[in-house]
């Protein structure tokens, strides 16, 4: 491995390079300026080997899964995407290849994303391979969406679909008996590479269709649970109107005890978010803008908790709602 400072101007600085404020990464800091009207956004997510990343992921999709989570969180706040800046704490077993892998992932999402690198810190680590990134956006100001203003009687929505990316985690681990292997690949990609909605969030804010949003994470029941809290109310889930790709589908037919997983298994990286019931024709042409399907899951009501119904309205006991470090 390259020392520290050859490593940065090898391989980090050229990710730099379209950003006057990062200065070639040879400052300690950097100067960012967000466009006149708006506000900075700022998210930061960390990854470590072992437990949001398997170990032998490809470094190139490894470095794209944390900058796509940083930006579905921009999303989730209806925000443009800027930049980033990033830490690494690398094991002495890490080889340079790897690194040269990792920015070849960073350098592909930055140029679909329009985003580029500030800088960071590189250090070596006794312990399992961490990274950290810290994302900035920007959002007309006073625009920005949260997750706490829904209302009773607003309707529930999600993004594409949901449970993609837990059961690719499952699958990845053959852990799920019967899938094609079609199926397998399409859902592994959905856990290795989250699809960031940053046209539907910047879109819902833009058009003030949306009480309350936050990307789906830890898992759907769990972070509707966050809207529920935020919002001091409840919220009712339709289980069988939940939108399942034909991979998941597919995964439940061959398990359906894998239903639970689809709830609260997380990994989803989709939109979740109320709206008025009269914004349902805005809604739908919405979708057709953003070319993304939109589908309606629920409401939110008088009360506490999240309640998921089954098809005779009767709740479904879950096990877990979703994903927690502790």
């Amino acid at each position: 491995m390259l020392g520290e400072f050859d490593l940065i101007a090898r391989y980090f600085a050229p990710l730099a390079a379209s950003a006057p404020g990062a200065f070639g990464l040879s400052n300690d800091a950097a100067v960012l300026d967000p466009a006149p009207g708006y506000s900075v956004v700022v998210t930061t997510d960390a990854m470590v080997a072992g437990v949001h990343f398997l170990p032998d992921d490809p470094a190139n999709l490894v470095a794209r899964k944390l900058l796509r989570v940083n930006l579905s969180d921009l999303a989730a706040m209806g925000a443009r995407a800027r930049a980033y800046v990033l830490d690494l704490a690398l094991p002495p077993n890490l080889d340079e290849a790897w690194v040269a892998a990792f920015v070849d992932g960073l350098r592909a999402d930055q140029d679909e994303f329009g985003i580029t690198l500030l800088g960071g810190d590189t250090v070596k680590t006794p312990g399992a391979l961490t990274l950290a990134l810290t994302a900035f956006g920007e959002v007309p100001t006073g625009t920005a969406l949260t997750r706490t203003g829904a209302r009773a009687g607003d309707d529930i929505y999600v993004s594409g679909s949901i449970g993609d990316g837990a059961l690719g985690l499952k699958a990845l681990r053959g852990e799920i008996v019967g899938l094609t292997e079609t199926a397998r690949a399409a859902l592994a990609d959905r856990y290795h590479l989250p699809r960031p909605r940053l046209a539907l969030g910047q879109a819902l804010a833009a058009r003030g269709l949306a009480t309350a949003a936050l990307d789906i994470s830890d898992g759907l029941v769990a972070d509707l649970g966050h809207v529920a809290t935020g919002s001091g109310l409840a919220a009712e889930v339709e289980a069988q109107a939940v939108p399942l790709s034909t991979a998941a589908r597919a995964a439940l037919t061959a398990d359906p005890g894998l239903r639970e997983v689809v709830l609260g298994g997380g990994d989803d990286y989709e939109l979740l978010f109320a709206a008025p019931p009269d914004t349902v024709a805005a809604i739908a042409a919405l979708a057709e803008d953003v070319a993304l399907p939109l589908t309606r899951i629920g409401a939110m009501a008088a009360g506490t908790g999240v309640r998921v119904l089954d098809e005779a309205g009767a709740p479904i006991p879950l096990a877990k709602a979703g994903w927690s470090h502790f």
